[in-house]
């Protein structure tokens, strides 16, 4: 299994502007979370075994922070025309499966994606009410198949900072994961061509 890292976007870069459709059909754009305390933006897909690994944390990790006043989105940038297991229509599913209370979209140009520097899947990043990055980095140290539990620490610190309106440590861990899969002749530059996974 290939990791990808993140490429950590400097900080206080400004959240792309984004109109992307979402699983239910509707469309939701970067201006739907204006006047929000915090954006959390999650790069992921369906099929890699690092989404998978934090799925169920995940979906109650979201729920809890959506209660507590934090906007959520998931974006799926992988070329589906090679992963199929990534389509829309697969998407929706998965979204009922691991029972996703945040947006789900589908970034088909990769275009969000590219603006954010996004290279792997899982990848995070954490705006703050002026929709400007706080963190992007790891949900925490554990990885499939090791033995490290999962706490979500390292969101759930950033995250509680930015609902109380605090500084996030600048000092971050970079997100790990399968590379976000590029569509032919389409990578990023900054992407650094690690075999798919």
């Amino acid at each position: 299994m290939v990791k990808t890292a993140s490429t950590m976007l400097p900080l206080g870069t400004s959240a792309p502007d984004f109109s992307l459709p979402n699983v239910d059909g509707n469309t939701v754009s970067l201006s739907d979370f204006s006047g929000k305390v915090g954006l959390l933006v999650i790069f992921m897909c369906n099929h890699c075994p690092f989404v998978i690994h934090l799925r169920e944390a995940l979906a109650d990790f979201t729920r809890e922070y959506q209660e507590k006043g934090l906007a959520i989105v998931g974006i799926n940038s992988n070329d589906v025309a090679n992963y199929p297991d990534d389509s829309p229509e697969k998407m929706q599913a998965e979204a009922m499966l691991a029972g996703y209370c945040f947006p789900y979209l589908y970034d088909e140009t990769q275009e969000v994606a590219k603006a954010c520097h996004a290279a792997c899947t899982p990848d995070f990043f954490l705006f703050d009410g002026d929709q400007k990055l706080v963190y992007r980095g790891q949900f925490d140290d554990s990885r499939p198949k090791s033995d490290t539990p999962i706490t979500g620490a390292d969101m759930r610190a950033a995250c509680d900072a930015v609902l109380a309106g605090e500084e996030i440590p600048v000092d971050q861990k970079p997100s790990l994961g399968c590379n976000i899969k590029w569509k032919a002749d389409a990578a990023p530059e900054y992407f650094t061509g690690e075999p798919a996974v």
